[in-house]
């Protein structure tokens, strides 16, 4: 069988599969990760102080169903920001790990299984809610990321050992574009199956099966470095092996330069960076669906269809953003790191204006739909800015670059759901403002500092024969003959 689908794809360059898979693979895992956050508008209605049931009439209702409010779980705002954020908890943890797994084994099976750990969570999902209620599911969700946390770290060490430099802007952009096909798909299904099946639990049966399917292709299609693929052609082979020798990786890597990487001036204007895109992306893609069912009042199926167009923005727009960038690298128009700092600068600066815009749309609620749709195409130019970043700095150890600044990138998907409850306890408008004003401020401050001192240029601790400075090095044994005296 596996040498049936291998002839079947024979004549398309077996990079592009595994850049296709890898796509597919951010689709499920955001699928997987996201559902709860348009389902919990369906699961739970909000208790007054005083303990009854109540909903805020900022702006009029669009339907009857909305109106009469909603059969679920009495969660606050707080409790649903916790249980929103603890797959990040998980997530967090398992990011370092993963990258010293997908070192050491490779990417292939570091993601697939982490995949599959997730999907079969996702199944469980209803069920543990039904019998064990929302501590239960906060545990639940936490092992969920612990599945998930492995899928960046293992994607980029895929990328940097099949994709040349020359590609990597448009291979970066569809893989990890593939987490917005995540949240189109998260958004679009979930609303239909929603509106159209009794309860809430049919998009965790739907998305958790979908990744159970990709993991079986996966498994037969794609492999971990070119050397070990058994159908790739040898002109395909020779010629990732010229242009990926050009980047000096080196297999026999075994130590990962932990201290140099974590020190190393780029690498943490890279994580600063990333904390800032976390804050902007993560009160989006976790608490729009909420924004939109609480504050605009939209239902469920309206719920789903326009929560889906900021997505779909955002992924074509990534795919604009990096055949530009690519564009302009080729032609020489610009440096490999004033582009990264282009890019970023558009992804940051422009979606936090258009963010408060949005908050002083009021009730118009195509208006407020329309910012938060330009906001978001403009967010996906940082696939061709900090994420492209991840591996200019270090091809060698690219997993664990991915899994630092990713690593404190979801820890703010623990702070921001749990953040958002705190500030919006009654909903409003105003209070949502105010969020959006500080998501503005993480973009605008994380941006400058990523212009000021981000590069692009691969790092000296990259070279597996890289040693400190000579006078660092007698420094440090000067220090350590005086300590002794």
């Amino acid at each position: 069988m596996i040498k049936t689908m291998g002839r079947c794809f024979c004549n398309i360059p077996v990079r592009y599969i595994l850049v296709i898979m890898g796509g597919f693979a951010l689709i499920n895992a955001y699928t997987m990760r996201n559902v709860l956050s348009i389902a919990i508008t369906e699961m739970t209605y909000r208790e007054a102080e005083n303990g009854t049931k109540i909903y805020d009439n900022t702006c009029p209702a669009t339907s009857e169903k909305y109106t009469k409010g909603r059969d679920g779980y009495v969660w606050s705002e707080q409790l649903q920001g916790v249980i929103l954020g603890a797959f990040y908890w998980g997530y967090t943890i398992l990011h370092i790990p993963g990258a010293i797994l997908a070192a050491k084994y490779g990417g292939k099976y570091t993601l697939s299984i982490g995949i599959l750990s997730t999907a079969i969570l996702t199944l469980l999902t209803p069920i543990t809610i039904q019998y064990g209620g929302a501590y239960w599911l906060i545990a639940l969700r936490i092992l969920e990321g612990f599945g998930e946390g492995t899928t960046f770290p293992a994607l980029n060490t895929l990328l940097s050992a099949w994709i040349p430099q020359k590609e990597r802007s448009k291979a970066t952009a569809i893989v990890f574009g593939g987490a917005q096909m995540g949240n189109i798909i998260t958004n679009s299904v979930s609303g239909v199956l929603l509106g159209y099946f009794d309860g809430w639990s049919a998009p965790f049966y739907f998305f958790g099966g979908a990744a159970v399917i990709w993991f079986i292709v996966f498994e037969f299609l794609c492999y971990n470095d070119p050397q070990s693929h058994p159908f790739i052609t040898n002109s395909e082979k020779e010629y990732l092996q010229a242009e990926l020798n050009q980047l000096s990786r080196d297999k026999t890597i075994n130590k990962t330069p932990w201290w140099a990487i974590c020190t190393s001036v780029p690498m943490i204007t890279l994580i600063i960076a990333q904390i800032g895109h976390s804050v902007g992306y993560f009160v989006v893609v976790t608490d729009l669906p909420k924004y939109m069912a609480d504050v605009l009042k939209f239902d469920i199926k309206e719920n789903g269809f326009y929560s889906t167009l900021p997505y779909i923005s955002m992924w074509v727009m990534s795919i604009v953003f990096a055949t530009l960038s690519d564009w302009m690298l080729a032609k020489k128009l610009i440096s490999l790191t004033a582009s990264r700092k282009l890019f970023t600068s558009i992804s940051f600066t422009i979606p936090g204006i258009f963010l408060i815009i949005a908050s002083f749309s009021g009730c118009n609620r195509v208006m407020a739909v329309i910012m938060f749709t330009i906001a978001m195409g403009f967010m996906s130019a940082f696939y061709s800015g900090i994420k492209a970043n991840n591996l200019d700095l270090s091809p060698n150890f690219a997993g664990a670059i991915m899994a630092l600044t990713n690593g404190w990138g979801a820890v703010i998907g623990i702070i921001t759901p749990y953040m958002i409850g705190v500030l919006t306890p009654n909903r409003t408008i105003l209070e949502w403002r105010n969020v959006f004003y500080i998501s503005c401020g993480f973009l605008v401050v994380t941006n400058i500092i990523y212009v000021i001192w981000g590069s692009a240029e691969k790092q000296p601790w990259d070279d597996p024969l890289y040693k400190k400075p000579k006078d660092v090095e007698n420094s440090e044994k000067k220090d350590k003959a005086e300590e002794k005296f």
